[in-house]
C-alpha cells in the first residue's frame, strides 16, 4: 500500500459524492460517482448512466475518462469512486483497464484499504506497449 501524501483525497471524494447524486441508475438502483485529477490539476467527474439494454451501461469511470479527453487530454493522477451512500468502492475490472490506459502504473486510487497505485490494483496490466510487441510481426 502506498504511503499517503499531501493530496486532498477528501475534497476529491466530495466531488465523487456530489456527482453520484446525478447518476442515472433506474435499473440497478446503485448510483456511482467517480472523480479524478489530471496531471494539469483539472478535476474530472463522471457518474454511471444505465440503459435498458444492460450491456451499454456507462460506468462512472467512463465519464471521467471522456471528460479527460473532452477537456484537453493529459493523464490521470488520482481517482476515487463512491457508491450512493458515499462509501469508497473499487472500480470494476473493465474500468481498471480504462483507468490504466489513461493514468498508467503510477495512477493513485483511493480504495477502502487506503491509497494504492494502479499497478497494485491491476497487476500485470495489458497496455499500449503490449501492442507494439506484435506491430510489424
Amino acid at each position: 500500500m502506498s504511503v499517503p501524501d499531501s493530496f486532498d483525497w477528501e475534497a476529491l471524494r466530495a466531488e465523487a459524492v456530489a456527482v453520484s447524486r446525478r447518476a442515472y441508475a433506474p435499473y440497478s438502483h446503485y448510483p456511482v460517482g467517480a472523480a479524478a485529477t489530471a496531471d494539469d490539476g483539472r478535476v474530472l467527474v463522471g457518474c454511471n448512466v444505465e440503459n435498458a439494454a444492460y450491456g451499454v451501461v456507462l460506468c462512472a469511470e467512463c465519464g471521467v475518462v471522456s471528460s479527460l479527453h473532452a477537456t484537453g487530454g493529459g493523464r490521470l493522477t488520482h481517482v476515487v469512486c463512491v457508491n450512493g451512500r458515499g462509501d469508497v468502492i473499487m472500480p470494476c475490472g473493465r474500468c481498471r483497464q480504462l483507468l490504466w490506459e489513461n493514468g498508467g502504473a503510477g495512477l493513485e486510487v483511493l480504495t477502502a484499504r487506503g491509497v494504492r497505485r494502479m499497478d497494485e490494483v491491476l497487476p500485470d496490466a495489458f497496455g499500449p506497449e503490449d501492442l507494439e510487441v506484435v506491430d510489424g510481426a
